[in-house]
């Protein structure tokens, strides 16, 4: 098998606008272009209408743009970002960039963002835990990094412009959801535009517009939520002196009160300082550029050289919806759940949520899977924002404990992880987010339900080949892997799968032995079965979105029967 042609740009990590720091960030704007429902006649009706072109909705549509799956994007505004609270998130994780990788806009993200992956924690002066998330397993072998820090306008910007290469899905501008209803033929959107209003109507509906969506009323959706008194303040800040890209983390910050304080290098070299401020601090004394440069005297020193870029207050809260699906409305992203940013678990959800719905999608429309397939996106991403949600919580806790036993607690983990290495797992300043497992999914079997890492191997022509060019390779087809020899009718039973189902099989061999099969692949560091979770001589498959949804051994009747089940059909 030989390395497949790409449909990269040339100039991919070029963005086509550049923004200025200085006193805020300059979003760029796009402009409002009239919709052809406007020139009156019968409301269109589309496959998917996305709703949100934050990084959730973006990314939603870029995924169907590159499976050719026709799509409409309304959004309110006319920019990327938010304005007002521009920088929001900033930590993206190895799962995000795979995803990005697939999508084409990686090297874009690459170029404009910083690599890290050491983090050190600190109460008071003394270092209490540090990790490298290199020496990690579950992180060294993808082609991706850890983490890139990179402030998510950019990626949102990214994503604008690659929607725009691919073509299939048309972004409206200035184009406001006012009216929603649903019924057994389609769903019905009444949208405001500057033009006047229009009506367009969709086989799906997605909503990635916020946790203040007018959806959750018109489609009835409960959730569980809670809220913090637990006040932050962000500072963008770009220093004159360079300091290590390391993430840093004080729990008992001396030059905050006692409070905790990250620290995170993103693009342009400007540093975002996050400052826990008092449960009863007014929002808008602790965001001022007098309250915020008083901070900075305490923490770098009296004759500190900065620029200060954003400022902005937030507290912390949870939310989550008891069902991610209504009908033919989905929820995505912060319209399905909030979390504190603890790990990084916000938008690197949200992409994950776009990721897993947007194969499926295009399988149904496409004719190649049951519409039962779709019920699994409330299954498998109920389940990771749930386990988020805990995850997070437990973090905020620890950050701020109640009097009690949550502070008695956390002073003796602290004491202890002075001393003991023990006591150092225990710190919890954010458990880095990684890609969720899916354990209760109804089209994942037993060995399902994990990613797969964006791991080397060698195509059939000594090429360096990846995971994703694999996934490319199918164009929203399942991918089985076969691993070591197979008979003469095995090859010929995958040859048949790859003609008559919407399946690619794929042989993957040792350094030196003869493939049986015409598509095959070389995998002599065993990197690809290591990703693939299995041993020996056995298949895995691999859906769209970087997940197995089975395992098993022999090239047979049971290898079809989990097919069927993958695609929503058994």
């Amino acid at each position: 098998m030989n390395s497949p042609s790409t449909d990269s740009n040339a100039a991919a990590a070029r963005p086509a606008y550049a923004f200025k720091v200085g006193s805020g960030y300059n979003l760029p704007t796009y402009p409002f272009a009239k919709p052809p429902e406007l020139a009156g006649g019968k409301a269109r009706r589309y496959p998917v209408v996305i709703v949100g072109a934050g990084i959730t909705g973006l990314t939603m549509a870029c995924a169907l743009a590159k499976l050719g799956i026709e799509a409409v994007l309304l959004d309110e505004d006319n920019t990327v970002g938010v304005k007002g609270a521009s920088s929001r998130g900033i930590c993206y994780t190895q799962k995000s960039l795979e995803i990005f990788e697939r999508l084409g806009v990686y090297d874009r993200i690459a170029a404009k963002g910083v690599q890290w992956s050491v983090g050190r924690t600190f109460a008071g002066h003394d270092e209490v835990y540090s990790f490298d998330l290199r020496q990690q397993s579950n992180f060294g072998l993808s082609s991706q990094p850890p983490f890139i820090n990179i402030q998510q306008f950019y990626i949102e910007g990214f994503l604008v412009e690659r929607i725009a290469e691919l073509g299939h899905v048309d972004v409206r501008w200035h184009s406001r959801v006012v009216a929603f209803e649903q019924d057994a033929q389609c769903a019905t959107l009444t949208v405001d535009t500057p033009a006047g209003q229009y009506t367009v109507q969709a086989d799906h509906v997605i909503d990635a517009s916020g946790s203040h969506t007018p959806f959750h009323a018109w489609c009835g959706a409960a959730m569980t939520s809670r809220r913090g008194d637990d006040r932050w303040c962000i500072a963008d800040v770009r220093f004159k002196k360079p300091a290590p890209a390391e993430r840093h983390t004080w729990i008992e910050a001396p030059f905050n009160e006692n409070r905790a304080v990250w620290q995170h290098l993103m693009a342009d070299e400007v540093w975002r300082i996050d400052y826990q401020m008092a449960p009863d601090a007014d929002p808008e004394i602790v965001a001022s550029e007098a309250q915020v440069c008083a901070r900075l005297r305490a923490q770098f020193g009296e004759k500190v050289d900065c620029e200060i870029v954003w400022v902005g207050a937030y507290t912390y809260r949870s939310q989550c919806l008891d069902q991610l699906r209504y009908g033919r409305v989905f929820f995505m992203g912060d319209t399905a759940k909030v979390v504190s940013p603890f790990g990084a678990r916000g938008g690197n959800t949200g992409v994950a949520d776009a990721d897993n719905l947007a194969w499926k999608l295009a399988a149904v429309v496409r004719g190649w899977a049951s519409t039962k397939l779709l019920d699994s996106y409330n299954e498998e991403r109920l389940e990771a924002a749930q386990q988020n949600v805990l995850v997070t919580n437990r973090t905020a806790r620890f950050l701020r404990p109640h009097d009690g036993v949550e502070r008695t607690f956390r002073d003796a983990t602290i004491s202890l992880a002075r001393q003991y290495p023990f006591a150092r797992q225990l710190v919890n300043t954010g458990r880095m987010a990684v890609a969720n497992s899916y354990t209760h999914s109804s089209v994942c079997e037993v060995g399902g339900g994990q990613s797969v890492q964006n791991v080397r191997f060698s195509w059939s022509d000594g090429s360096t080949g990846f995971v994703v060019d694999l996934l490319n390779w199918t164009k929203g087809r399942l991918l089985v892997l076969v691993f070591g020899q197979v008979s003469a009718a095995a090859a010929t039973r995958l040859q048949q799968l790859s003609e008559d189902t919407p399946v690619r099989c794929v042989q993957v061999v040792d350094a030196h032995a003869r493939p049986q099969a015409r598509e095959h692949v070389r995998d002599p560091l065993g990197h690809l079965q290591g990703a693939c979770h299995v041993f020996g001589h056995a298949w895995a498959i691999v859906r769209p979105d970087g997940y197995l949804s089975a395992t098993g051994e022999a090239v047979d009747a049971q290898l079809i029967k989990s097919i069927e089940h993958a695609l929503g059909m058994a």
